[in-house]
């Protein structure tokens, strides 16, 4: 079992850019398939991006060329760079670990606004 915790997040003009963080306590973080997935007010959570266990990976149309998912596995820690972001980009985000089993962190705001 993991348990997953997610920082970085914040209030951010349009344009301006941050990194969330998501650190896994437990065993086998290397073996899990990471994700980011976000829910804004009234909506589904969505798929923003994943990374597999060999380092592939594959993002949301809406976020590609602006986001970054990244991990490392020696610190246990999976990351989403977010550059040039939008008030559409305003949402709660989570970390997701997968390995048959989904795992969840209790989530970051993130507030794009002027």
């Amino acid at each position: 079992q993991v348990q997953l915790v997610e920082s970085g997040g914040g209030l951010v003009q349009p344009g301006g850019s941050l990194r969330l963080s998501c650190v896994a306590s437990g065993s086998g973080f290397s073996r899990y398939n990471m994700g980011w997935y976000r829910q804004a007010p009234g909506k589904q959570r969505v798929l923003v991006a994943r990374i597999t266990r060999t380092a592939g990976t594959n993002y949301a149309d809406s976020v590609k060329e602006r986001f970054t998912i990244s991990r490392d596995n020696t610190k246990n820690t999976l990351y989403l760079q977010m550059n040039s972001l939008r008030p559409e980009d305003t949402a709660v985000y989570f970390c997701n670990a997968f390995n048959g089993i989904n795992f969840w962190g209790q989530g970051t705001q993130v507030t794009v606004s002027s």
